[in-house]
């Protein structure tokens, strides 16, 4: 039995109150026992590790609910010439990047396969814990459906032996699909309701699967002890298709409109807005690189109204939850997402409700990550900065001075 307690720090607890001045946070093994002003702290007789927060702030660790570990930063021809197995080497970087930049959890929307995610268990490598997707369910000419006018398949997540193709078409195949995923590992189901900006041969707008075959995935997976069903939905139909097939959380929604806004919150519907993807392709491109023409063409289009949408969602009360779609981008810069988060209408503090108590409710696992809480797994970072008046401070790795992941330091700058 070990203790730990970090201390002279400002708490923000991730439950959106008021921060706590000279707070601190006691752990005991790998959950949080105590959480208050130091001085109403009860200290154990045994040893206790004190770990001093310099006057920084005391947060949960974070949590991004869409990544995609598998790639860094999208290069069409060098995946193409990537061996797959090459590819899960190549995500160690990532995933302790993710962890260092203060990202204890995440929901990987296509591509983990159950091995990379045992490997972060077992402790081969560092990374946050993980709730994998694995494969991305598509029709046939679909966001996940990598053909080229050409004839060749670029395969951006490409069938592997732990990895089944998403391709289905019709009711049947669907419902065989959603079970093969579900026996390859996957935690939740992850489907494209309407075309993408990085598809080639689609558009945002365009929708994909009818309502029988998006229910039909909802009601297999549901089989399975509840597992849910996330859909990459970027046209108004496709959102609104997904959502009355009871989808449960609703990602990027683009042309999210008010009828689709209504649908959400009558369902009560998570909404992961990613407002950093369609930036990332266009910034990429300006940087000379390999991003294909359909999708800066796409990005530029859909940037400025995807904006306006969501924070008319979040204003309409839509439950929000922070994602970015990091892959797409570099990962370990995820947190720039809360700065434009701010920029459509959230504050400093929603936007950290957001990354904290809000994606842990969207992964279901609020009763063990996301807050500050007697009895909740110790996922604590501290930021030497205050986020709450400046949130962009949290761009920069290197104000996440301190990682606890599950109790254990995995990050220490103190």
């Amino acid at each position: 039995m070990s203790y730990s307690l970090i201390h002279n720090g400002t708490v923000i607890d991730g439950n959106g109150r008021s921060p706590l001045k000279n707070g601190a946070v006691l752990v005991r093994d790998n959950k949080i026992e105590q959480v208050g002003r130091k001085s109403d702290i009860r200290l154990p007789n045994s040893d206790v590790h004190m770990i001093d927060a310099n006057g920084g702030h005391i947060l949960p660790g974070l949590i991004d609910t869409h990544v995609h570990f598998i790639f860094d930063g999208v290069n069409f021809i060098e995946e193409m010439n990537t061996p797959f197995s090459l590819n899960y080497y190549k995500a160690i970087g990532p995933m302790r990047r993710t962890l260092e930049a203060g990202i204890t959890s995440v929901r990987d929307a296509g591509g983990v396969d159950l091995g990379m995610k045992q490997a972060v268990e077992q402790g081969y490598i560092e990374g946050p814990r993980m709730q994998i997707s694995i494969s991305v369910l598509t029709i046939t000419g679909g966001h996940g459906d990598s053909w080229l006018p050409s004839g060749l398949d670029f395969g951006l997540i490409p069938p592997t032996p732990g990895r089944p193709s998403g391709l289905c078409d019709g009711v049947e195949e669907v419902r065989k699909k959603v079970r093969e995923v579900l026996r390859a590992g996957a935690e939740i189901i992850k489907v494209c309701s309407t075309g993408g900006v990085l598809s080639p041969t689609d558009h945002p707008e365009f929708t994909q699967f009818t309502p029988e075959e998006l229910e039909v995935m909802v009601q297999e997976a549901a089989y399975r002890r509840g597992v849910k069903v996330m859909a990459h939905a970027q046209g108004a139909e496709g959102i609104k298709n997904a959502v009355r097939a009871g989808i449960h959380s609703i990602e990027h929604g683009i042309f999210v409109d008010d009828e689709a806004i209504e649908l959400m919150l009558e369902k009560g519907t998570f909404l992961v807005p990613t407002l950093l993807a369609p930036l990332a392709v266009l910034e990429q491109a300006e940087a000379g690189g390999n991003m294909p023409e359909w999708g800066i063409r796409k990005s530029r289009e859909v940037i400025e109204i995807h904006s306006e949408n969501i924070g008319k969602a979040f204003k309409a009360g839509v439950k929000t939850a922070m994602g970015t779609d990091a892959g797409v981008m570099k990962h370990g810069t995820n947190l720039r997402e809360l700065g434009l988060m701010c920029n459509v209408g959230l504050s400093p503090m929603d936007s950290i409700v957001a990354t904290t108590k809000t994606a842990a409710e969207c992964l279901g696992w609020q009763d063990q990550v996301g807050t500050l809480e007697v009895g909740k797994l110790a996922d604590v970072i501290v930021s030497q900065t205050d986020p709450l008046a400046d949130i962009r401070s949290l761009e920069d790795v290197d104000n996440i001075r301190l990682v606890m992941k599950d109790g254990r330091i995995v990050k220490n700058l103190m």
